[in-house]
């Protein structure tokens, strides 16, 4: 008989497995950003990962991209197109203008969901990560983007950045508009012009300079000696009231979604083993009349975990993996388990988190088993522990011991 195949233990391609370390670090990542984002007064919503297909199409053309060769559509058991949400914009503005009488304005709103999008996985960019999003809705000033802008930058903050670590880069959509129309390109061109643009960091920059040279753009248009004025003014807000300085205006910067209509912005790491833009957003004016008569101005931006990643990577701000369990019991024998169990009970109910081994190893093979698990404490429970109440308290790491009564035990742990 034929000795059947195994499956393999590696995960679709493109995705990650997250081993408790790996979680740890994710968990880390996301508790960093909810922290900030609620600091400034945004609350949670969700949503299923599953959108109709019809949400993405209707975006328009410049969306092409994502909708036939980046989304995993399929049809259900109903016959009905649906998608895997490649991104959150278009649901949070579905839900906006589901209840859009009912909400009180602006509205602050922010998720952290799990996206997806088939393309080749690569350094920064994988098929499925976590993103949060945030976004204002119902304000046009100036002051709302710049809020927003300041929400982006005081998350990077708090995971330990620097101003020099990162830029903020302004661009304008309306800036980027008047000079499709001062130059008079006509709808081909000008969609060749934006993607252009938001290639340019992509591409080599002589490549770029002879796509700019058949549309008959001069580089020079490309660089105002001023910002435009809405530009201008979140810059001024965000360098004058919110103490930012490290904001500027790049009229290169455009973003790839179609639905922006007003400044945009992307963060750029500056580490040369990282050069690359992170994350961004921008205002959009539009996206609510996709489902409602009355449309609801909006602004906002989505962060992914994966090149937050390797922003704290290159910098060695990633923190050290801490299990939550500070203690491992350890049972001399079968017979001692019982002793351990109770103990552990005992323990857990002041609040301390505890692992216990069951007795069917060596002691030996136990404390090798907390230290791949990198807690950080083991206490061997045996008779002797057990008939004098007494209990020693090992430090993995460093090797120290603590002799402990077993009144005693609690005081030590939640005092670490």
């Amino acid at each position: 008989m034929a000795k059947k195949e195994k499956l393999s233990v590696e995960p679709y391609k493109g995705v990650r497995d997250f081993y408790p370390e790996d979680q740890a670090f994710l968990n880390y990542i996301l508790a960093t950003m909810r922290e900030v984002v609620e600091r400034f007064g945004y609350a949670e919503y969700h949503a299923s990962i599953l959108e109709p297909a019809e949400l993405y199409k209707g975006k328009g053309v410049e969306n092409e991209e994502i909708i036939n060769d980046q989304s995993y559509t399929f049809l259900d058991r109903g016959g009905r197109e649906v998608t895997l949400r490649p991104e959150m914009t278009p649901t949070v503005a579905r839900m906006v203008a589901g209840k859009r009488r009912e909400l009180g304005f602006p509205l602050r709103l922010y998720s952290i969901p799990n996206v997806f999008r088939y393309e080749r996985p690569q350094r920064g960019r994988l098929r499925e990560h976590w993103q949060l999003n945030v976004d204002l809705f119902g304000s046009n000033a100036a002051a709302a983007d710049a809020e927003v802008i300041a929400v982006a930058y005081s998350v990077m903050i708090a995971f330990g950045a620097k101003e020099s670590d990162f830029t903020i880069k302004l661009g304008s959509r309306n800036f980027t508009d008047s000079l499709i129309t001062k130059i008079g390109l006509d709808g081909a061109q000008a969609a060749k012009f934006r993607r252009l643009l938001d290639q340019r960091g992509k591409i080599p920059e002589n490549k770029f300079m002879e796509d700019l040279a058949t549309l008959g753009v001069a580089l020079e248009m490309l660089s105002p000696e001023k910002p435009p004025k809405d530009v201008a003014e979140v810059l001024s807000i965000l360098t004058d009231e919110m103490g930012i300085g490290n904001a500027v205006f790049d009229p290169g910067v455009i973003r790839g979604f179609n639905y922006y209509t007003g400044v945009v912005f992307e963060v750029f790491d500056t580490h040369p083993d990282n050069s690359r833009a992170m994350f961004g957003g921008g205002r959009y004016e539009n996206l609510t009349a996709l489902f409602d008569e009355e449309q609801v101005p909006g602004v906002g931006f989505g962060m992914g975990d994966v090149t937050i990643r390797d922003f704290l990577a290159v910098r060695g701000l990633v923190p050290p993996y801490t299990p939550r369990t500070r203690v491992y019991l350890a049972a001399a024998s079968a017979t001692s388990v019982s002793a351990a169990l109770a103990l552990a009970g005992e323990l857990r109910a002041e609040g301390i988190a505890v692992a216990v081994d069951f007795g069917e190893k060596k002691l030996g093979d136990q404390i090798k088993a907390a230290a791949k698990h990198k807690i950080p404490y083991v206490i061997v429970v045996g008779p002797d522990e057990i008939a004098k109440g007494t209990y020693v308290a090992r430090n993995l790491e460093t090797g120290g011991e603590a002799v402990l009564t077993k009144e005693a035990l609690s005081e030590f742990f939640l005092n670490l």
